[in-house]
């Protein structure tokens, strides 16, 4: 336990009814976190960096540490949004995020009509006697559509729609077409057969592949990805901006990109028939998948085809359409040849402890007026996990190339889970009767293997996903525990990725002679050291905005399915009822209010709710079969009943919850439970696979 003049840095974050919890720098919510007393926050909100001090144990509940903030290092929220109200004759902003203080008040003399949705600049974070103030800085319109609300989530995130105007006149003067002197020093790969496979509606086309059978029967793989850095060069406009956003935004049908269109969609795509400028990593492997050798190099490539995921699966299936496999019978030994790859290069990555989780995609399908119509669940083709196997190859090579020359680079780095996470999963697995003796890979993969196939699956799959740390981009290797890949860096997405063009970077500065001096390399590992600090933390900003943006769709979709069943399975345990996931994707809550009359005891660490009197126990990952009761696209919630309860009477929850107590020596109860405080979301696939 720290002693208190221990000072620690860390992130707070607010329950929203006075108190909160200290996350240390590195840590994590609910096994790391300290405990903060309302008299104890120092008028700290949800998501400000603090100092603070331990204080010991809570005396309610031994074992749980506390702390007192000391220093408020940075605001999280100066910019807040929320809905416009009115009283007495002055303005309000309601905050989105109900784990902020009540009401801002607004500065005199602003005009905004009550009920819209806004932004507001906070001038003043309040005391104990004045209220918060803020200036109004942006409108979205009337508050309770889903288009108003998406708006309103991206600014929150500090997501821009358009481009500054430097930004759109560099991307404007920049040809689309590559000039001969551009190619001077790169290995021609034009003649090669190489070909780019991606989803249908794709325009950012950053990755090509190629497959070559050599005379002693080994393979050449080789993995072509648009050179950005060519275009994109450090200090200019386009880079700023670049470095700002960190990554590319996709929701639905829509897609906010790192880059203009210019690059994005234009000259940086590797689209069919034209020539691009790429960096190529050549891979050769033996009939198992291990890697001989490799090369990397700057190259020119001229795409031979245009492969969709659909079209690759009919052409890998046994019963593929004949005039598919006349379309593309030029290509179509080598689709054969990469699959067979494909599948030793997974079996490789799980016999040294890759774990597979489920990889079940969410798909929003829109009309042309961009709202859903449909909302659907996909696995993996053949042709998706072949791309997802051969693009982790070419990382790992990567990143060990750089590392093993002791050169600067962006990891891609994932720590193996802390004892307390692990803990909590195996007291999340009991109640469905899986053990788990240690979280190494190998046992993992085992609880995954338990229920694959299993209704019960996707849920499990989530509970060993929560469990794991969280992967993040750093200067140094670390390793990554998910893939058990010793290296692993992010190279093959520079076209929406900040530290892929880092990487690119680094690349060619071990081609370019001029750059191989001591200040040089300083000067590209600062950059590096910068550039994983910022992509960090805008992956973050871009998967929250990507999640709470899907439930907005979620909800729009599914208030048209009000009284339709669903089957689902919880997702979440909450003292205040079950989050329960259908296949699609979508997720709803049923309060513990509606569930079956009973006095209910909610276990955090097993993450259970159990009647007292039936001894029905209600936990993550059982099957039901629920009704949808209210959806609303201005919030994203959706409302579960269980069948024959959507008409439950609203009953007081006190009287309904228990929340079991470890009792002191005194014998006395220590209080309630803190909760979860943590939404259950099911997370939605990438494009080209998961964020790993």
């Amino acid at each position: 336990m720290n002693n208190s003049s221990t000072l620690i840095t860390g992130r707070f974050q607010s329950s929203g009814k006075g108190f909160g919890f200290l996350i240390p720098e590195g840590g994590a919510a609910k096994t790391d976190d300290y405990f903060v007393p309302p008299r104890d926050t120092a008028g700290a909100w949800d998501g400000d960096t603090v100092e603070a001090v331990p204080t010991g144990e809570d005396p309610r509940r031994p074992g749980r540490p506390c702390a007192k903030v000391k220093r408020i290092v940075r605001r999280g929220n100066e910019l807040v949004t929320g809905v416009i109200l009115k009283a007495d004759r002055e303005l309000w902003l309601r905050p989105d995020n109900e784990r902020l203080p009540g009401l801002i008040k607004l500065s005199r003399g602003t005009h905004v009509r009550s009920g819209e949705k806004a932004a507001v600049a906070i001038t003043s974070y309040g005391s104990s006697l004045l209220p918060p103030l803020g200036v109004l800085k942006k409108t979205f319109g009337p508050a309770g559509s889903r288009e108003v609300s998406t708006e309103a989530i991206l600014c929150q995130q500090g997501i821009e729609r358009e481009f500054p105007d430097a930004v759109r006149a560099e991307a404007a003067a920049i040809h689309q077409r590559v000039p001969a002197a551009a190619l001077r020093g790169r290995t021609n790969l034009r003649d090669k057969t190489v070909i780019t496979i991606d989803g249908a509606s794709s325009k950012d086309l950053d990755d090509a592949v190629s497959l070559e059978r050599q005379e002693d029967d080994s393979w050449l793989l080789g993995v072509h990805i648009a050179d950005v850095s060519h275009y994109v060069t450090p200090g200019t406009p386009l880079d700023e901006e670049a470095f700002h956003r960190g990554t590319s935004v996709y929701f639905a049908d829509q897609v906010i990109p790192m880059l203009p269109v210019e690059l994005s969609n234009g000259i940086c795509s590797l689209n069919p028939g034209v020539d691009r400028l790429t960096l190529s990593c050549f891979m050769t492997m033996d009939k198992t998948g291990a890697i001989v050798s490799h090369e990397i190099a700057p190259s020119v490539i001229r795409s031979k085809e245009r492969m969709t995921y659909a079209d690759c699966n009919a052409l890998l299936s046994p019963d593929c359409p004949a005039g598919l496999v006349e379309r593309y019978r030029d290509i179509l030994p080598m689709l054969r040849d990469m699959a067979g790859l494909a599948k030793a290069l997974e079996k490789r990555r799980r016999n040294r402890g890759g774990l597979e989780l489920e990889s079940r995609e969410s798909y929003i399908l829109c009309d042309e007026n961009g709202s859903p119509v449909e909302v659907v669940s996909r696995s993996q083709g053949v042709s998706e996990r072949l791309i997802e196997d051969f693009m982790l190859a070419a990382n790992e090579t990567v990143a060990q190339h750089l590392f093993d020359l002791k050169k600067p680079a962006v990891y891609r780095v994932h720590e193996k889970p802390s004892p307390e996470k692990t803990e909590n999963l195996k007291a999340m697995l009991a109640p469905l009767g899986l053990s788990l003796r240690q979280a190494d890979n190998h046992s993992l993969q085992k609880v995954l293997d338990a229920v694959k196939d299993k209704p019960e699956a996707p849920a499990v799959s989530m509970m060993v996903l929560r469990s794991l740390m969280k992967a993040r981009y750093a200067p140094e290797n670390l390793g990554h525990f998910g893939l058990a890949a010793p290296y692993y860096c992010h190279f093959t997405s520079p076209i929406r990725r900040y530290p892929d063009l880092m990487i690119h970077r680094c690349l060619h500065a071990l081609w370019d002679k001029g750059e191989q001096n001591a200040p040089r390399e300083r000067k590209r590992r600062a950059a590096c050291d910068r550039a994983s600090a910022q992509a960090s933390q805008r992956e973050v900003a871009a998967q929250t905005a990507e999640r709470d943006i899907e439930k907005l769709y979620f909800a729009e979709y599914m208030h048209g399915h009000i009284g339709e069943h669903f089957p689902a399975a919880v997702s979440g345990v909450t003292r205040f009822g079950l989050f329960a996931a259908l296949p699609s994707g979508v997720e709803g809550l049923i309060p513990v209010e509606t569930l079956p009359d009973d006095h209910y005891v909610y276990d955090e660490k097993r993450m259970t709710l159990a009647g007292e009197r039936t001894g029905q126990v209600w936990s993550f990952g059982m099957i039901l079969e629920v009704v949808c009761v209210a959806a609303d696209p201005g919030t994203g919630r959706v409302d579960f009943r269980l069948p024959g309860r959507e008409e439950a009477p609203a009953r007081e929850k006190d009287a309904l919850l228990k929340v079991p107590v470890r009792r002191n020596a005194q014998g006395k109860a220590p209080g309630k439970s803190r909760g979860n405080r943590r939404a259950m979301h099911v997370p939605k696939g990438r494009r080209k696979g998961k964020r790993r």
